[in-house]
């Protein structure tokens, strides 16, 4: 919403910090590989999310406005996001003047808002959302989802149905593209979404372990003894 903060619907501080890590983990191993040489990483959670900011934060340099607040659209792009159809919700994004072209015309099926100078450029079209948005709104509202994306990719504009949690789990891309299986758990068979792997190589799919099943293993390999083990244990 315009007037209130919302929260990531991930803990992207934790996974920001995360495939940082992981990057300057891979940065360090290519330096040791070229000059044999270790180094230190350095980095924070804080650190992580300005970088994954991007090119949003550079919009409130020097005490310049920040972008405004969009939901689901786009701070700068317009039109771009969410849009409720007669039975669903599409999501598609405008990147081009070309493309708002088509989109007034193939989708809107306005020639006239096509050929008005005033929305002609990206500019524009920002300057005019007020008067935009609701011929958006009642052109969808009156159509299906497959005829909203159907127009939409006749006139080769990026579109995607909107879905709901369930429909992730049961997306024809990851089942056709296997990625989902198994993995042994406590509390039985669960499923599990395998990591991204190469043509040479898989992701190890572990069990998940039991509480404190790797206990021992883990501390002998820090270098205790059975009786330092057993006692920490106890």
């Amino acid at each position: 919403p315009e007037d209130t903060p919302s929260k990531a619907g991930i803990s992207i501080a934790d996974t920001s910090a995360g495939v940082t890590a992981a990057n300057a983990i891979l940065a360090a191993m290519l330096q040791r590989e070229k000059t044999g040489e270790g180094t230190v990483i350095d980095l924070s959670m804080l650190e992580s999310m300005a970088e994954w900011m991007g090119y949003a934060m550079y919009y409130a340099y020097d005490g310049a406005p920040p972008p405004p607040r969009t939901g689901a659209g786009h701070a700068t792009i317009y039109p771009y996001g969410p849009y409720k159809t007669s039975d669903g919700v599409v999501l598609f994004g405008l990147q081009n003047d070309r493309e708002w072209r088509a989109f007034a015309t193939e989708v809107l099926r306005r020639p006239d808002m096509a050929a008005n100078d005033e929305y002609a450029s990206n500019h524009g079209r920002n300057s005019n959302r007020a008067t935009i948005e609701p011929v958006i709104v009642d052109t969808f509202s009156t159509i299906t989802s497959d005829e909203a994306i159907s127009r939409l990719e006749k006139a080769n504009i990026g579109t995607a149905h909107v879905n709901e949690m369930a429909d992730v789990w049961a997306h024809p891309q990851l089942k056709g593209r296997d990625r989902w299986t198994t993995i042994s758990s406590p509390a039985g068979e669960v499923p599990a979404l395998r990591p991204v792997s190469g043509a040479t190589w898989t992701p190890q799919m572990g069990a998940v372990p039991a509480l404190g099943e790797h206990t021992t293993a883990v501390l002998t390999e820090l270098g205790l003894s059975p009786e330092e083990i057993e006692r920490i244990s106890s």
